[in-house]
């Protein structure tokens, strides 16, 4: 564990030192990531102004839900960067190199680059959750504690995804649109998914779990989750994550080197 910590934190440090070659163009993309983020913002502001509520919930605990989905997409775009990059490994044949070395092919393919863009708005979002938690009344300290066990849930089902791409890209050397579409699959937990109707609810719950990911973390802070339903989305996330390794493993067996 430390040998790979130490790994991830060179890693690390050289990634933080690219971005700072383009400090204009670093400041362009953050400034990207801020206006996407008030538009959006700005959106439900003036969505509650015509209702008082959206699907049941008022107006901070909407802003919990998109202040949830931002913090667990930060985090994993900032961890898996690497992952949109990892085509170019493929079909330049520079995948060969990682795995001969020893590191972990999977760990590398996954933490070899980290957004340390995406790592600066991880204060402010937990600042403003922290903010949004003291506006909604009857949070338990039970609550808290299972949202912060599902956040992580959501990050270990994200892992899953993120593995499952790479295997994609071994097989296919095909990564760019897979990506979208897993970017526009957890876009629909910007807000709860109790707006969308069946069976497309169910279709991004149980099927693909975005809501699992995005909205059941908010419900069980806010006491609507039962126990069973926290219970079962932790056995599925661990099972998604057992699938997506079982997956990377037999793409690996089927890789064809760029040189052969």
């Amino acid at each position: 564990m430390v040998k790979y910590f130490k790994v991830w934190w060179l890693m690390t440090s050289s990634s933080v030192q690219s971005f700072f070659v383009s400090r204009i163009g670093a400041a362009l993309f953050l400034a990207g990531k801020i206006i996407r983020f008030l538009f959006f913002f700005s959106f439900l502001l003036l969505l509650f102004t015509k209702t008082e509520a959206l699907a049941g919930y008022s107006f901070y605990e909407v802003l919990l839900f998109y202040f949830t989905f931002n913090f667990i997409d930060s985090t994993t775009q900032m961890l898996f960067r690497e992952v949109y990059r990892f085509r170019y490994y493929i079909v330049s044949g520079n995948f060969d190199m990682i795995l001969v070395k020893p590191v972990n092919a999977l760990f590398r393919s996954l933490f070899g680059w980290t957004d340390i863009l995406d790592l600066m708005t991880l204060g402010p979002f937990i600042l403003i959750i922290g903010y949004t938690l003291f506006k909604i009344p009857g949070i338990t300290l039970i609550g808290i504690i299972s949202y912060i066990i599902l956040i992580i849930n959501s990050l270990v089902i994200a892992t899953s995804f993120h593995i499952l791409v790479l295997s994609l890209a071994v097989l296919t050397t095909e990564i760019d649109h897979a990506i979208m579409i897993y970017r526009d699959l957890i876009g629909m937990g910007k807000i709860p998914i109790d707006v969308y109707t069946q069976p497309v609810r169910s279709l991004i719950t149980f099927v693909i779990p975005v809501g699992i990911m995005m909205s059941f973390p908010v419900k069980a802070l806010l006491g609507i989750l039962a126990t069973p339903f926290i219970i079962l989305t932790l056995f599925v996330s661990l099972l998604i994550l057992w699938f997506s390794l079982y997956v990377w493993r037999i793409s690996l067996k089927r890789y064809t080197s760029a040189s052969s």
